[in-house]
């Protein structure tokens, strides 16, 4: 099967309402990246200093020494910055969730009370704050399995949710193997979806590298709390006025102690904090309560997606949507799907596909497997179920006995001139409609009637889809 791993259309143009509690218009999830104590360090174990997400302009790793200057910029967000963030929080009662590395954890007991003291979420953040993407996948299950081990030991409970940040393209599928409540490794979209992994359905509540203060140590990024202030306050506004028009979506702050937690920095944070608590229907939620109110309200069910079909069950399945025409399903089976095809457009699209580039003369037998309008077959109800219906809906199967003439003579006329039925999609139709459209395509030249009647075989490939897939 030649198949297109990434999902390009996830929730669709018409996504699901949040129906946040209590009718909220936006839901606010606060991050805390704990990570301190648990970046590259020798004193790790590992090969060289960290490089990553520090207010050291232009750091590169020290190969096999401690980079001084570094660690105690990862040491300010311990020992200043997480309390600065901890009393700004707790003294606004507002629930947080914790993205904890757990041998920074491990690290920083005190910090760890005070979390659990507060009521916060502590979710995973991986084993240490290093790279993943080069891991040998039984490695990378290794550390994973290790890091539950250790954040159970050293927090009291096992992590609900999980995000690594710095992943591998395996990460996502070994995190949901673990069978918790939510992960975050995705960037994908403003509201929580679901994700099959064999047999496991894992809820996804994608993150944010952009309303993240990370930005203040990268480039481009922020240099001002007012700047992160103003991002954060016209995000909030998009998606508030989002969620007044009924199209509620989830806003992720993702926010680290060593950064955030600097006075100049906070001040942004603590303005937008102020803005947001002024407006009516702002749901504060860990992503725990996010995770299971997404569950509630909207519990997985799986379908059978086309795109994972095997090729006989597919054809079985839409080898009937261009009339008697199965070999056009066959080819769409070999062509690159992907979960975006699993639609009633994107299916079409694909079979579509296979039909406009078959040759004029297969094109031309599709167009003589149709049945004509009220004809013979009609009569004699040897339609297929589809044209049956089709016919049904536009009255075809009701006709007086002088209607039946009218038709009877036009399907021959049309056919004497142009060599193959009148196809119309019926269901865009009603019976006047249909014969007047009769009438003035029969004075059509054949070339243009060829390629007319070639877009209305489409046109009833897509009703037909559309009648079942989503």
């Amino acid at each position: 099967m030649n198949r297109y791993p990434r999902n390009m259309i996830g929730h669709g143009e018409t996504p699901p309402q949040a129906n946040w509690p209590g009718g909220a218009k936006i839901a606010i999830s606060l991050v805390l990246n704990y990570e301190e104590g648990g970046e590259n360090n020798i004193l790790h174990g590992d090969g060289q200093s960290e490089a990553f997400l520090s207010d050291i302009a232009g750091a590169a790793p020290w190969p096999a020494q401690r980079h001084w200057n570094m660690e105690s910029i990862y040491e300010y967000g311990a020992r200043a910055g997480f309390w600065r963030l901890h009393r700004l929080f707790t003294d606004r009662n507002l629930p947080v969730t914790i993205y904890g590395v757990a041998t920074a954890l491990a690290r920083s007991p005190q910090q760890v009370a005070a979390m659990k003291d507060a009521g916060w979420e502590i979710a995973s953040h991986g084993l240490k704050w290093v790279e993943h993407r080069d891991m040998p996948i039984d490695e990378e299950r290794r550390q994973i399995a290790e890091a539950m081990r250790l954040h159970t030991e050293v927090v009291g409970t096992p992590p609900t949710g999980w995000y690594t940040g710095r992943c591998s393209v395996n990460t996502v599928r070994l995190t949901a193997e673990l069978g918790l409540d939510w992960i975050s490794d995705t960037y994908d979209d403003d509201l929580p979806y679901w994700l099959e992994v064999g047999e496991r359905d894992q809820l996804v509540l994608p993150y944010t590298l952009e309303a993240n203060d990370m930005r203040f140590a990268t480039a481009p990024g922020y240099i001002t709390g007012e700047q992160f202030y103003t991002y954060l306050k016209d995000s909030f506004d998009t998606l508030y006025a989002e969620g007044c028009e009924g199209a509620a979506k989830m806003f992720s702050i993702g926010l680290h102690c060593r950064l955030i937690g600097r006075p100049g920095k906070l001040a942004g944070l603590q303005k937008f904090l102020d803005y947001a608590a002024r407006h009516e229907g702002v749901w504060f939620a860990t992503r725990q309560q996010i995770a299971r109110h997404w569950a509630q309200t909207h519990p997985h069910h799986r379908w059978e997606r086309p795109s994972a079909m095997a090729l006989d069950r597919f054809v079985e399945a839409y080898g009937g949507i261009f009339e008697h025409s199965a070999w056009i399903a066959e080819r769409a089976w070999h062509l690159e799907l992907s979960p975006a095809h699993d639609t009633a457009v994107g299916l079409h699209n694909a079979l579509a596909r296979m039909f406009r580039s078959a040759t004029p003369d297969e094109r031309m037998a599709v167009l003589r497997a149709h049945p004509d309008l009220a004809g013979k077959l009609a009569q004699a109800k040897r339609l297929t179920a589809d044209s049956t219906a089709e016919q049904a809906s536009a009255g075809l199967d009701a006709l007086t006995d002088d209607e039946r003439v009218t038709f009877t003579e036009a399907n021959r006329t049309y056919v004497q001139k142009h060599g193959f039925p009148f196809i119309i999609a019926v269901r865009d139709h009603t019976k006047a409609s249909i014969l007047a459209a009769f009438h003035q395509r029969i004075g059509n030249d054949s070339d243009t009637e060829f390629a007319t009647a070639c877009a209305q075989v489409e046109r009833i490939a897509y009703h037909r889809l559309k009648a079942i897939l989503p």
